[in-house]
């Protein structure tokens, strides 16, 4: 098989009427095939066949005779071929897949990104109809009817060899009457997209070595936390709230061999069941109505690769509870509104403060579903059964407020930080948190025991008695909020009835009820909620 060989010359002429007609001539007096001719005032471009009958030296000194030429040189590539090869190089360089077609839906351009992303040569493709090769309900090829862009729109392909997942943005080539003659895609693999918008929105992240905590059970928590992070099996941790289980779970993350993939959080309790839904799985354009155009992502998907967090799985629907174990049990997700099912390769870990056996003796807590999470098994201690981290949190804290605030505080006094160590703490480490945060705010120099307040009648305390010194730096809201509180403890200490305060305060009780648990109060075991004759 012989293979084509061609040469280029670069012609230089004064600029007159008939000098190409006239360097061409010559070129047909040679017998020589012509293969592209560019032409601009003053230069001429000529590639032809490298016929081994034609002395080129001779060719090349015939031209130089001719009237008007002023110069001739071999050349590489004529100025065309050279634009050519630097948008290939170009878009070859890009991440994006670049896909072109003509007016007919003929594929014209398939670049390498094209290829990575599709699993298609371009070899395999290009002067072939883009229906044929993709699908025949891709959106360029209602562009190159329509001349309509589009952006972002989510395709997913079953090809015979590979399933593709891609992004895919739109733009029409239009001629001088705004006809579309042409189109132009980007496809981007749907992991990149992830990986993208990932490192945009990747939160901070902490390790081990930052939490706080020098007790033996910590060490020992820690340590065992470290061994389990480098498996892949899911993670079930356990504790009272405000214990730090989220910085345990995002440490687990970063020991992992899942560390530079997404980590994300979901509070199962902080959304309604459709909305969680939605956001765990994702959906299909038009799958309910306001439905976004072009679909969701869900965050299982999102997470791929990586982690995920379930805090207070305890408080899914049993809905949600059955598609969670078949992600856990497949590998598998269903956007709403979708036939499809779409691997996802992501670790779970899951959390609550609740009592799961207790939910699962009454019904409201798959057991299928619990010993699938439950597969390693991770308790936090509650601050009060492990009083010797209260010193080294307390230090890390008031360094931490200090250097926020920009304050310079020396440290806290014996009697307040024996204060600290023999209250019980029902809010753990983010209670403690709260209380330094609070305490810093208040005092100027060393923290004393006045400037702490503990539980409820503490916050009493400091929401209606200090708020005479401190209300410059309270406002209405908050003023009222107080005064309102004491009125409700007050009138329910007194009546000892929900329905007796509630109309001695002049509400309804629904009302009453939704401002005790707006404040977080307690009603006495002998107060009845219910009955109107108390």
């Amino acid at each position: 098989m012989t293979t084509e060989r061609s040469s280029r010359i670069r012609i230089k002429a004064r600029d007159r009427i008939g000098m190409a007609l006239d360097i061409l001539k010559i070129i047909f007096e040679f017998g020589i095939n012509l293969k592209a001719v560019e032409v601009e005032p003053g230069l001429m471009w000529i590639k032809m066949d490298q016929d081994s009958r034609v002395d080129q030296n001779l060719l090349m000194d015939r031209l130089l005779i001719e009237e008007d030429v002023e110069e001739v040189q071999l050349i590489d590539f004529l100025p065309q071929e050279q634009r050519e090869k630097h948008i290939e190089a170009v878009l070859d360089a890009t991440r994006e897949g670049i896909i072109s077609i003509d007016n007919k839906g003929i594929i014209t351009t398939f670049n390498s990104g094209a290829e990575k992303t599709l699993k298609i040569k371009s070899q395999e493709v290009i002067g072939k109809h883009i229906a044929d090769i993709l699908s025949p309900d891709l959106p360029m090829l209602k562009t190159i009817k329509t001349g309509e862009s589009y952006d972002n729109i989510e395709i997913v392909l079953n090809l015979d060899n590979a399933k593709c997942h891609y992004l895919t943005s739109g733009r029409p080539i239009l001629d001088e009457r705004g006809c579309p003659i042409s189109a132009v895609a980007t496809v981007l693999d749907m992991e990149n997209v992830m990986e993208l918008v990932y490192s945009f929105t990747r939160p901070s992240m902490i390790t081990f070595d930052e939490i706080v905590g020098k007790s033996e059970k910590m060490k020992k928590i820690k340590d065992f936390a470290r061994f389990i992070a480098k498996g892949y099996s899911t993670i079930l941790i356990r504790g009272e709230s405000g214990t730090g289980k989220e910085l345990f779970a995002r440490s687990i993350h970063m020991a992992s061999l899942r560390k530079d993939k997404p980590f994300v959080p979901v509070n199962c309790a902080a959304l309604p069941e459709t909305l969680l839904e939605s956001e765990l799985f994702g959906y299909d354009e038009g799958a309910f109505t306001g439905a976004k155009k072009g679909g969701r992502q869900g965050l299982f998907k999102f997470a791929d690769k990586g982690t995920i967090f379930l805090d207070e799985i305890g408080e899914l629907s049993p809905n949600l509870q059955a598609k969670l174990l078949r992600v856990l049990q497949e590998g598998k997700i269903r956007k709403i509104g979708s036939d499809e099912e779409i691997a996802v390769d992501v670790r779970v870990i899951a959390a609550s403060n609740r009592n799961l056996e207790e939910l699962m003796k009454t019904g409201r807590f798959r057991n299928d579903l619990y010993y699938r999470l439950n597969v390693i098994p991770l308790y936090i201690p509650p601050l009060r059964e492990r009083r010797e981290d209260i010193p080294v949190l307390v230090e890390h804290f008031i360094e931490k407020f200090a250097q926020r605030m920009n304050k310079t505080i020396p440290g806290i006094h014996e009697k307040a930080a024996e204060k600290l160590l023999n209250y019980n703490w029902p809010g753990n480490v983010r209670e403690l948190s709260n209380v330094l945060e609070r305490a810093l705010n208040l005092c100027e120099q060393v923290i004393q025991p006045e400037h702490l307040f503990l539980g409820e009648e503490g916050e009493m305390y400091f929401s209606i008695k200090g708020h005479e010194e401190t209300q410059i730096n309270n406002n209405l809201k908050e003023i009222v909020q107080a005064a309102e509180k004491k009125a409700i403890i007050e009138a329910l200490d007194k009546h000892k009835s929900i329905r007796r305060a509630a109309k001695c305060l002049q509400v309804s009780h629904v009302t009453l009820l939704n401002k005790i648990k707006l404040y977080g109060l307690k009603t006495k075991e002998h107060i009845s909620p219910i009955n109107p004759s108390k």
